[in-house]
């Protein structure tokens, strides 16, 4: 994300995973007394909370979520949504009760493994009891009908997020917890999952979502289904959908890798009678299909930039390591509904205004940082936005002659850098201040300093490499970067990571 003041976000640690992991088993202990079901299971309900540092009843005990399938159906004269959300999970407990965050929406129904389930709302905790218990380890699958017009949710250092309504249809981001605006779910980064949406739109309007685009069609009411398919694990903050009068173009990238997953089946730019994709393009077998969307009014004057993107992807997959995606691309929208620019998976959001090359190689660096590394809880959120920083740094160093130290005496020189500590934002309002995403860049480029730019490389590319599609915390990359450099590093933590006061001298 570009890092966010109070009405606008520009671009992002202590506890560890273990802490998270020890909140989850507790209030799995504590979430209800046991009850002996007929059949001898002994379940309690799942927890409605997972006592994030900062969110503390944001996602949900009991389960993990393996897969996603949503279908929706939105009317933008009206503002109502229509959705399905059938969810594939597995129990980590026996379950007699399960929560998920929804925020809003009216639940007409709801069922687990077929049968109906009892719903219980309060505010924006689901709670779902089903008409069996669950035993622990088992996979189940919930589906639950819903409806309404979304309201989109003001974070607490005063902007929006969720489904955002433009003049004529919407765009729905979800940092920190604005997705449960638009589907029920587990509503954490800790709990990843894969994701299939089908997007039904009026006539003349387009649906863009996350991940590769499967199929697109119109039916005899004339309203046009796409369908989109995320077959690498993502949370649930960084989907997106952007309905409206959309421009597109589709490219190939090098990741330095072959692509993960299936490619995309419409990505060669070839078109159908119709406008539409042809069903039977298919990309390079060692390329990445880019798709960008931008709307109408936008679309031209972003066409150069939005082109760069498959250079960019190969550039960075060249210091960080293979792209860890099986698609790509951007969304640009217009001015005036959102007011920051987003790392929303495999296709990031930017408003037109936002949309430029530095803040563009940020959200493209997310890919690896924060979208395939995703942060145990929010409180690692600097190991999101100080390495996207960097990265910006890095570009700059290697294509337009500045070098990072030329950052770092800026960034050292800015005394709202100095609020607090990178890795201990005080609340929730602070999580997108300066320091978490400045700061937590100079974190870096001290590291890089202290042992040297082969190892510092090294790093670089491990380090996402090593938790690929996983959660990490502050204390499992303190770890990490001391074990490849071999030594002991609490200096360079104590001061420029957990530091409250700058220190006298920065070399």
């Amino acid at each position: 994300m570009t890092q966010r003041n109070r009405t606008d976000r520009h671009r992002r640690t202590g506890a560890a995973a273990g802490g998270l992991a020890a909140a989850l088993t507790a209030l799995a202990l504590l979430a209800g007394g046991c009850t002996e079901a007929t059949g001898g299971v002994r379940g309690t309900p799942g927890a409605a909370g997972l006592r994030d540092p900062y969110f503390p009843k944001l996602g949900n005990g009991g389960y993990d979520v393996g897969r996603y399938a949503l279908t929706l159906a939105y009317d933008p004269g009206t503002g109502r949504l229509d959705g399905t959300a059938e969810i594939t999970a597995r129990a980590t407990q026996d379950l007699s009760a399960f929560n998920l965050d929804l925020a809003g929406l009216a639940v007409d129904r709801a069922s687990v493994d077929g049968a109906p389930a009892a719903v219980n709302r309060a505010g924006n905790e689901l709670t779902l009891r089903p008409r069996e218990e669950i035993r622990e380890g088992a996979e189940f699958r919930t589906t639950v009908v819903y409806g309404g017009v979304p309201e989109p949710i003001t974070d607490a250092d005063g902007s929006e997020e969720g489904w955002l309504r433009t003049g004529d249809g919407v765009v729905a981001v979800g940092e920190p917890a604005g997705s449960m605006t638009w589907f029920p779910g587990n509503h954490h980064p800790s709990d990843k999952a894969v994701y299939e949406l089908r997007l039904t739109v009026p006539a003349g309007l387009e649906g863009i979502s996350n991940g590769t685009r499967t199929g697109r069609r119109t039916g005899a009411d004339g309203r046009v289904t796409t369908e989109w398919r995320t077959t690498e694990p993502m949370a649930s903050y960084l989907a997106t959908v952007a309905i409206g009068r959309y421009e597109t173009a589709t490219a190939v990238a090098n990741g330095s890798a072959t692509a993960t997953g299936t490619p995309d089946a419409t990505a060669t730019g070839t078109s159908a009678p119709d406008g539409s994709p042809a069903p039977d393009g298919s990309s390079a077998p060692d390329g990445i299909p880019v798709l960008t969307a931008a709307e109408r009014p936008v679309a031209a004057r972003t066409a150069a930039l939005r082109g760069e993107i498959p250079e960019i992807i190969a550039r960075q997959a060249r210091r960080f390591g293979p792209y860890p995606f099986s698609s790509a691309g951007a969304i640009v929208t217009v001015d005036g509904t959102l007011g920051y620019a987003l790392e929303t998976q495999t296709r990031p959001v930017f408003p037109a205004a936002s949309f430029d090359r530095t803040t563009l190689v940020h959200e493209l660096a997310h890919q690896w940082f924060g979208n395939s590394v995703s942060p145990a809880s929010w409180r690692d959120l600097w190991l999101n936005e100080g390495f996207a920083t960097y990265a910006e740094w890095l570009y700059t160093e290697e294509y337009e002659g500045v070098p990072a130290r030329t950052h770092f005496e800026r960034a050292l020189a800015q005394e709202a850098n100095w609020a607090f500590p990178p890795a201990a934002p005080p609340a929730a309002e602070n999580l997108f201040d300066p320091p978490v995403y400045q700061r937590g860049a100079m974190v870096l480029y001290k590291l890089r300093e202290t042992v040297g730019d082969r190892t510092f490389d090294e790093i670089l590319r491990g380090w996402p490499a090593k938790y690929r599609h996983a959660n990490a915390s502050t204390d499992d990359f303190t770890a990490y970067a001391e074990s490849v450099a071999g030594r002991d590093l609490d200096q360079l933590w104590d001061v420029w990571l957990y530091g409250e006061e700058k220190p006298a001298a920065a070399s």
